[in-house]
């Protein structure tokens, strides 16, 4: 309980609230059809995985620079952060997220908000084949970022940013459609 009078705390907790904030502004804003016709899946998986490269290499020093729950999950599970610290990056990150999609949808003209970047299954894919999609991807994204963060992989954790991008955009490239 120490750790939750220490201003490191706090600043991680600021910081995984910022990055979610961001992260989900530029995503979901990258997302958006400002032009008729189909979305670009690759401009959002770029947006996606440039927005994630860029918060855990201007975060990383400050909180790890997660961003996302299922990374600090991940985290948890591997005994690499307290549960203190867990619990509130997790509270961080939902309401960075929600103040993210709200400051897009307060920003974005009513016309072109639509769904605000929400995805959907493909008519043809069913809620399991969707829930395994989703599974495999996150653990493709969860292992590339902890390999990415690990000192035994190559001695320079602060590397990390460019990886876990790409992963994040494979990620996105696969499983978008």
């Amino acid at each position: 309980m120490r750790e939750l009078r220490s201003s490191s705390f706090w600043r991680a907790i600021l910081a995984e609230f910022l990055g979610s904030l961001l992260y989900a502004l530029l995503g979901l804003g990258a997302s958006l059809r400002w032009a008729p016709g189909p979305p670009s899946v690759l401009g959002a998986a770029l947006a996606f995985g440039l927005a994630q490269a860029t918060l855990v290499q201007v975060l990383g020093h400050v909180s790890g620079g997660h961003i996302n729950p299922a990374i600090t999950l991940a985290f948890l599970l591997a005994s690499q952060l307290s549960l203190p610290r867990a619990l509130g990056y997790l509270l961080a990150q939902l309401l960075g997220a929600m103040a993210g999609a709200g400051v897009l949808y307060g920003v974005t003209p009513a016309p072109i908000r639509g769904t605000l970047g929400l995805s959907a299954l493909h008519p043809g894919v069913g809620p399991g084949q969707g829930t395994v999609v989703e599974l495999l991807l996150t653990a493709q994204f969860i292992l590339c970022v902890l390999a990415s963060f690990d000192d035994r992989h190559d001695g320079r954790p602060d590397s990390a940013a460019l990886p876990v991008g790409f992963s994040l955009a494979l990620g996105h490239l696969f499983g978008v459609r």
